[in-house]
């Protein structure tokens, strides 16, 4: 993996967060940092005596480059906010350089100069525009990067509809900057969180605006509850749902079985918080049996949760970590799982049948036993010996 950004004479060490599982061809910063990076040197003077807010910096090289500024940053990523800790701490800066905050607590400061990688989930850009709206004014510059095959018609559009005036630069690198000078009189309240129901039980189910599968239930996880008849018993059990997004499979496994501990677990914050909030809203009786962790995958899981014994992990694993697509995320989470499995626990997985789940559990578990299977996913279990 090239760990290596040198540029305008000034050398930073990179890497992702979980490094060793990262493919060599990968690095921790792209073209459109490059671009933003120049750009901001080049052309905004005395930079440094700026307010200036980070927005989703996928593993810290805008941290680290503007760490001398003291900004705010702000992810949705668990993940990102590790491989930015990382990234600071080889690069001998100081952690406190940076004020880190999550995507779902506000920020009231007022800013002057706001740096914004835009999100694959547009929802999220969104949901990012309306909460700019407090904290910028006629005189703050906001300028947004992306691959230029990621800024369409519609990115631009709501960066007018919630902010101001909008510009694109010339393409560079195959990468773009998007300039939004701020109005300062716009005011728009959030879609967000989006809000549908499950049928049978009817569930509310709320899940804000970065969160998989945000307008309806997903189908995966709708095939997976429609076998849920075949998990073991549960009464009196601990689970962990990993990759728990809105919480779907978790609720119904506590409306099924009122004595069981579920405890939730996710890399998004707005994930968790929408689970958290599914559970509160749905089972508030069961809010006492739930826990909730923001984590990668299942790190030192015995020192972050409250559980004992696990009995049973169930997942729907991603297959991409921003815009790469990658199948690492499902390798940790299943070595993680049979680390925190107790002797006979079961891992249960649903994915798409194309990809290469059967031979990861093997090579792992011994063996991999097929649930069920339609023409698009298979349920797999694997039990720890």
């Amino acid at each position: 993996m090239n760990t290596s950004l040198t540029l305008l004479d000034k050398h930073l060490q990179l890497v992702r967060y979980p490094q060793q599982l990262q493919h060599p061809s990968w690095q921790a910063w792209d073209a459109a940092d490059e671009y933003l990076i120049e750009y901001i040197e080049q052309n905004i003077p005395d930079f440094e005596k700026l307010s200036i807010s980070i927005y989703n910096d996928d593993f810290g090289a805008l941290a680290c480059w503007f760490a001398a500024s003291h900004p705010h940053w702000v992810s949705d990523s668990y993940v990102a906010k590790q491989s930015c800790l990382i990234n600071l701490e080889q690069n001998n800066i100081p952690t406190e350089s940076i004020e880190f905050y999550d995507s779902v607590t506000p920020i009231v400061d007022k800013v002057d100069l706001v740096l914004l990688k835009v999100p694959k989930t547009t929802a999220l850009l969104e949901q990012q525009l309306i909460d700019l709206q407090t904290r910028v004014s006629a005189s703050t510059t906001v300028i947004a990067a992306a691959k230029a095959n990621l800024i369409h018609k519609s990115t631009l559009a709501l960066f007018e509809k919630y902010l101001g005036v909008t510009t694109t630069s010339l393409a560079k690198k195959k990468s773009r900057l998007i300039f939004c000078q701020p109005t300062a009189d716009k005011s728009a309240l959030s879609p967000y969180p989006t809000i549908w129901f499950t049928e049978k039980p009817k569930f509310e189910i709320s899940n804000l605006a970065n969160v998989f599968a945000r307008q309806q239930l997903d189908i995966g996880a709708r095939f997976m509850l429609e076998h849920f008849s075949k998990l073991p018993e549960l009464d009196n059990k601990t689970v962990v749902d990993l990759g728990c997004g809105n919480g779907i499979l978790g609720l119904h496994i506590l409306n099924q079985k009122r004595q069981t501990k579920v405890v939730f677990v996710d890399e998004s914050y707005m994930a968790i918080a929408s689970a958290k909030q599914n559970i509160q809203t749905n089972l508030p009786q069961q809010l006492s049996q739930s826990e909730f962790m923001v984590n990668n995958c299942l790190d030192d899981f015995a020192k972050k949760s409250s559980a004992a014994e696990i009995d049973l992990v169930i997942c729907n694993p991603p297959f991409h970590q921003q815009n790469t697509i990658t199948d690492h995320i499902a390798w940790q989470m299943f070595k993680d799982a049979k680390a925190v499995l107790k002797k006979g626990g079961q891992l249960i997985v649903v994915g798409n049948r194309h990809l290469d789940y059967p031979s990861k559990l093997k090579r792992l578990f011994g063996k991999a036993t097929t649930v069920a299977t339609n023409q698009k996913f298979s349920i797999l279990s694997a039990t720890k010996l």
